[in-house]
């Protein structure tokens, strides 16, 4: 992720010209425009995904989007790739700690908000009942931590999750590790070096998943582990994509396609295990190491048209909002489904009307709390540059 100018449109033919070009980082590099729609893309498969495995209870029979939690590890090599794009060139005037600051700014906000909803969907799930007594000690402690993207100790009724007030925050915590290993180490390697490490941590990612049955591993503790496995394969390659970007074929494949072939390699069914290899762990694996490099390459040569930019840009720009703030809802939307107290038609007519609601919510946090903090805090760091 990259930080965006928002630059307020003066008048008609202004706004117009806004729609018509892509977003551009704070040093006027234009987005690529197929890639911010593609991160929209699997932001939603994500949400969708909760949405509909919640209503079926996980019943792994009844869920649709089987390979759903993959979309983090094309979001690791999404952001890879975008990072190498925004600070590769930018080092002989640039600090490590004002790159770490740069990243928090545009980051943070939303990990913070995410927190806080987290600990209100705790608080005050009025579905709960007795399953979320936990002193309150332990559940400000949990939260102080979660204000950081920090793992806490489990809380009833979240599983084991590392994160347990906002699940999907793991990631960040694994985002924040990619970002200081750049800074410190890998902004210094040669693509040669990025592309051994690449392939040493792809085996270990397919090792891991073969071994597992499934990548949707690092969220909680019994599995933490492979947190930053899942982080680190991904995040090289996108780096490493970006590196030798110029030796890459021009591959062009519009937002639509590549949407539909990363909706295509999600939604495959469970695969059971063949002579002792856990196939579907392997299916996953060849997924992350395969398609997913692939979609990244032709998705940087291609453009999204006139007729589709707008929503690539405004997928691009609600993608991590919608990421991050979702979860907190679903914990009540859970505890509501545990209740028994709705059929299958009420609960299906109930999770579907879920969707725009969250992507309201998801704007309404981008608009009002992300935008003018991100901006304001850049005002800031720039007085002090």
């Amino acid at each position: 992720m990259s930080e965006i100018v928002e630059t307020p449109a003066a008048n008609g033919a202004a706004a117009a010209t806004e729609v018509e070009a892509p977003d551009r980082t704070a040093t006027g590099k234009a987005h690529f425009e197929v890639l911010d729609g593609l991160r929209g893309t699997a932001a939603l498969i994500v949400v969708i995904f909760h949405i509909q495995g919640i209503t079926v209870m996980w019943d792994g029979a009844k869920v649709v989007l089987h390979h759903a939690p993959l979309a983090v590890d094309f979001f690791f090599a999404l952001s890879g790739f975008v990072i190498g794009y925004a600070y590769d060139d930018r080092w002989e005037r640039m600090t490590t700690g004002r790159f770490i600051a740069l990243r928090l700014i545009r980051l943070h906000p939303l990990v913070i908000l995410g927190a806080l909803l987290g600990l209100a969907s705790y608080l005050f799930d009025p579905f709960a009942g007795k399953l979320q007594a936990v002193p309150l000690a332990s559940v400000l402690g949990a939260f102080a931590l979660c204000l950081f993207a920090l793992p806490s100790w489990p809380l009833a009724n979240r599983w084991t999750d590392t994160h347990p007030l906002n699940g999907p925050i793991w990631t960040l915590f694994q985002e924040y590790i990619g970002n200081l290993a750049y800074a410190l180490v890998l902004r210094r390697l040669r693509a040669r070096w990025l592309a051994l490490l690449a392939v040493a941590s792809g085996v270990v990612l397919a090792i891991g998943a073969t071994l597992h049955g499934t990548l949707d591993q690092g969220s909680y503790w019994e599995t933490f582990w492979m947190a930053p496995v899942r982080l680190f394969f991904p995040f090289l390659t996108g780096l490493w994509l970006y590196r030798v970007r110029d030796r890459l074929p021009d591959i062009r494949i519009g937002w639509l396609p590549l949407s539909i072939a990363m909706l295509a390699a999600i939604a495959a069914p469970t695969l059971p295990p063949v002579g002792g290899i856990k196939v579907n762990g392997l299916y996953e694996a060849l997924v992350v190491i395969l398609l997913f490099p692939a979609i990244l390459v032709a998705g940087r040569h291609s453009e999204a048209g006139r007729g589709m930019l707008w929503l690539c840009k405004a997928s691009g720009r609600i993608s991590y909002p919608i990421y991050i703030t979702h979860f907190p809802f679903l914990y009540l939307w859970m505890n509501f489904v545990a209740t028994g107290k709705a059929s299958q038609g009420q609960l299906l007519a109930i999770g579907t009307a879920l969707v725009p609601l969250l992507l309201l919510v998801a704007w309404l946090a981008y608009r009002f709390w992300d935008v003018p903090i991100r901006t304001r805090l850049g005002v800031w760091l720039r007085a002090r540059g």
